[in-house]
C-alpha cells in the first residue's frame, strides 16, 4: 500500500521560505516519478516540481523555477520542496504525488493524470 504523508506547511510572510516534507512508503521499485503539486483557492491544481527518483532527473514549471527546489532522500524515502521569495499567490494546499513508470521525459507542464498516489495536503499560506 504506498503512502504519502505530507508536512511543513505554515504561515509566512511574503519574501520568507518554508521547507515541505513528504514521507512516502510502499512504492514497489526505484522507477518512481514523485512531485509537487499544489491548489489555491479556486483554481486548478497544478504541478510545480517533479523528480524520477532512479536517475534523478527534475522538472520545474516555468511559473516558480528560481524559486523551489526538490531534492529527494532515497535512504529515508522523503521527498522535500524548498519554497523561498514567497509571495502570496503562493498560498496554496501543497500536496505530494506519485507513480510507477518508466522514463518517459518531463511534459512542459506536469499532468495530474499521471499520478495514482496522492498524499492529503499542506497548507501553506503566504502573507504580504
Amino acid at each position: 500500500q504506498v503512502q504519502l504523508v505530507e508536512s511543513g506547511g505554515g504561515a509566512v510572510q511574503a519574501g520568507g521560505s518554508l521547507r515541505l516534507s513528504c514521507a512516502y512508503s510502499g512504492l514497489p521499485d526505484s522507477n518512481y516519478y514523485l512531485a509537487w503539486f499544489r491548489q489555491a483557492p479556486g483554481l486548478e491544481r497544478e504541478g510545480i516540481a517533479g523528480i524520477y527518483a532512479r536517475d534523478g532527473f527534475i522538472y520545474y514549471a516555468e511559473f516558480v523555477k528560481g524559486r523551489i527546489t526538490i531534492s529527494q532522500d532515497n535512504a529515508k524515502n522523503t521527498l522535500d520542496l524548498r519554497l523561498d521569495t514567497l509571495k502570496p499567490e503562493d498560498t496554496a494546499i501543497y500536496y505530494c504525488a506519485a507513480f510507477n513508470g518508466p522514463w518517459l521525459g518531463w511534459p512542459s507542464t506536469l499532468p495530474e493524470k499521471w499520478f495514482d498516489y496522492w498524499g492529503q495536503g499542506t497548507q501553506v499560506s503566504v502573507s504580504s
